[in-house]
Formats: C-alpha cells, sequence, structure tokens
C-alpha cells in the first residue's frame, strides 16, 4: 500500500516510509520538506495515481514520525503561535506604510523558520519590515512571499457557491486563463457577483465546461438568423444550450422551441423582428460601479509562489 501527502498547491507527494513505521489514511505526520519539518495528513494512494508517478516521479519525502500527543499539544499551540505573529507582522508592516495584505503565517514544526505570504498591487520594498521582523522574531528564518489573489484565497480555503471547496484548494494545481468571452459564450449574464470568486477574478470553472458550449453552438444557428420550421419560416430568438434547441419567432408572432433536425438554415433575409434585449447579457445586483473589462485583466491573480 503507497502514501502521500497534499502539500500546498494540491501536490501529491510520495512518502518514503521506514519499515518500524505503521501508517493509516487520515494519520497525521511529520515530514521533511525542502522549507523544514511540516505536519501534513496521509492519505491512501489508488494503484492509477501510483501508476502516474512512475511517469511524472514527484519528489518522495521522508517521514520523520506519527505524531505523538505532545506533538499534537504542540501544533496546536502552534497554531495560535502564527495568528499572533500574522498579527505583529501587520502592526510592522502598517507603521512601515507599505501597501500589502498580510494573508497568512506559517511555521515550520520545528519553528526554525516562519512564512509570511502576502498580497499587493505592486512590488514591496520589505526590507526595512524584514529588520523589525528579525528583531521581533529572533534564531527564526523569516520568509516574505509575495503571492496573487487567487493564491491567497487557496491558502484559506473555504467554500464556493456551488457548496463544494474551492476548486483551487482541492484539485486544481495550475491557474488557466480566463476572460468574459467565455462566460458571453455560455449566455452567462455578466453580473460580477455571479461569475467571480472569493478572490474577486473570474471564477475559474467558467472553463469546465466551455468546450461543449463551443461544440453545441456549432451545431445550432446563431441568434438572428432566419430558418425553415415545421410550421413555416422564423427567426431564431435564442439559443438554449443544455437543451441543444432554439427558439425562434414565427411570422404569426409566436416563439416556439425546436430541436436541430427540426431546422433548416436559409439564406433569405427574413422580415421578422426579435427582442434583442433577451440576448443582452448585462449585470446589476449593485455592481455598477464595476467595470467588466477590468475582469478580463488577470495581473498577478497567481505568482505561483506558495
Amino acid at each position: 500500500m503507497k502514501f502521500a501527502v497534499r502539500l500546498i498547491k494540491n501536490a501529491f507527494h510520495p512518502l518514503k516510509v521506514s519499515d518500524d513505521v505503521n501508517l493509516k489514511d487520515g494519520q497525521m505526520v511529520i515530514i521533511r520538506t525542502e522549507k523544514g519539518e511540516e505536519v501534513h495528513k496521509v492519505v491512501v494512494v489508488n494503484d492509477l495515481v501510483a501508476g502516474q508517478w512512475q511517469k511524472f516521479k514527484p519528489e518522495a519525502l521522508s517521514v520523520v514520525r506519527t505524531m505523538t500527543d505532545d506533538d499534537i499539544k504542540t501544533y496546536n499551540e502552534q497554531k495560535e503561535l502564527e495568528v499572533k505573529a500574522l498579527l505583529k507582522c501587520r502592526e510592522l508592516a502598517k507603521k512601515r506604510h507599505l501597501v500589502m495584505n498580510l494573508t497568512k503565517a506559517s511555521y515550520t514544526f520545528d519553528r526554525k523558520k516562519i512564512t509570511f505570504y502576502y498580497t499587493a498591487p505592486e512590488r514591496v520594498d520589505f526590507r526595512e519590515l524584514l529588520k523589525d521582523l528579525t528583531q521581533e522574531f529572533k534564531r527564526v528564518r523569516i520568509d516574505l512571499r509575495h503571492i496573487g489573489v487567487r493564491d491567497e484565497t487557496a491558502l484559506l480555503q473555504g467554500q464556493g457557491v456551488c457548496g463544494q471547496n474551492y476548486c483551487c484548494c482541492s484539485f486544481l494545481k495550475n491557474f488557466d486563463f480566463v476572460s468574459t468571452k467565455l462566460a458571453k459564450d455560455q449566455n452567462i449574464p455578466l453580473t460580477p457577483g455571479k461569475i467571480t470568486g472569493a478572490c474577486g477574478r473570474l471564477l475559474c470553472c467558467l472553463n469546465y465546461e466551455y468546450s461543449n458550449y463551443i461544440e453545441v453552438a456549432r451545431m445550432l444557428p446563431p441568434v438572428g438568423s432566419g430558418i425553415m420550421t415545421p410550421d413555416g419560416v422564423a427567426k431564431v430568438a435564442s439559443i438554449c444550450f443544455l437543451t441543444q434547441k432554439v427558439s425562434a419567432k414565427l411570422e404569426d408572432g409566436k416563439i416556439k422551441q425546436y430541436s436541430k433536425d427540426e431546422i433548416e438554415m436559409i439564406d433569405q433575409e427574413v422580415n421578422i423582428e426579435i427582442d434583442q434585449s433577451r440576448n443582452i447579457l448585462n449585470y446589476s445586483d449593485g455592481d455598477e460601479n464595476i467595470d467588466i473589462k477590468n475582469l478580463d485583466n488577470d495581473k498577478n491573480s497567481s505568482t505561483g509562489n506558495i
């Protein structure tokens, strides 16, 4: 049976386990990483994942030991110290008038190193802050890491509007580019509150089914085109991607739905007025002050520095 741990950014690493160590799924262990000693939960790896490791060969991490009751007590105390350290770092950054949002502080289990994660719109000169931190946290290596807002959400974790854990803290390793075009092509209204996540950027999941919508769009006539239906000539008023049907307005003013097998495109001009406002993807819900174009700016959303 193979075991692994999941590090930040959903990277699974196999474990080097000595013969005298018995591991169980969900057990907390102390492992040795490039940062130092860290605490992580053990997961059992199935044969499919183990087979993929033969191709990609992720770095195997050594198990220092399974956690004892004393280790768990120390770990809980450490979490309290991390909160205090974060608050202190925020206080010192404020005194230096630095434009940075301190997100999280993380100690290694041996407390030889502490990492402060922060977001900032521009590069921050934190040399003076680093000196202050060195005076505050003696005999501890200090690491200040600039991360993006998507990285921040992955660190803090939470649940999305779908009721599931954020993709970035459950399975996503890398962030693909997301634009408002993805929402438009899927007939999703451009309401910032609906198409953005906790990070304030466009939802990663807009990418997931996009190819399916494009495939359906290729099979159906576009809005405004003339078609021949079993009921006569009509003009496409809207498209329902999920049912793969079009709503078309007939010459008598009635609107009916037709599947792609029931219609045929025609080249002639069809003199039928349709309500284009039904297809305008607008936004509301108090988001009038948000520029939709700014949502396409994904600069510094992820630095890959966690």
